[in-house]
């Protein structure tokens, strides 16, 4: 069993940035990959950014290229996501999940535990 709690989501203006965190526990956390989904209001969940299980290796939804940074410090069971020049379409909550994989994936399926979320508002 891994429990996942993520932290760091806020309300914000556009242009803004935030730093989410999620702490991983129950498991051996630095070999396998993690990643970030979200799920605005009336929309499905999608993929943001993923991160192999030596963090040398990252995938990002197109969108967020450029904005968006996934790390990992396996030493704090920790993955983190920067999000610089938040816009209001970006207002969403934020979910952390942990694959049984190494590699870096944007397939949902793929992960086996997820958190509960924690939401990401930006204003205009």
């Amino acid at each position: 069993q891994v429990q996942l709690v993520e932290s760091g989501g806020g309300v914000l203006q556009a242009g803004g940035s935030l730093r989410l965190s999620c702490v991983a526990s129950g498991r051996t956390f630095s070999t396998y990959a993690m990643g970030w989904f979200r799920q605005a209001p009336g929309k499905e969940r999608e993929f943001v950014a993923a991160i192999n299980w030596s963090g040398r290796s990252t995938a990002y939804r197109d969108s967020m290229k450029g904005r968006f940074t996934i790390s990992r410090d396996s030493a704090k069971n920790t993955v983190y996501l920067q999000m610089n020049n938040l816009a209001p379409e970006d207002t969403a909550v934020y979910y952390c999940a942990f694959s049984w994989q190494p590699i870096a994936t944007s397939q949902s399926s793929a992960y086996a535990y997820w958190g509960r979320g924690t939401q990401v508002t930006v204003s205009s």
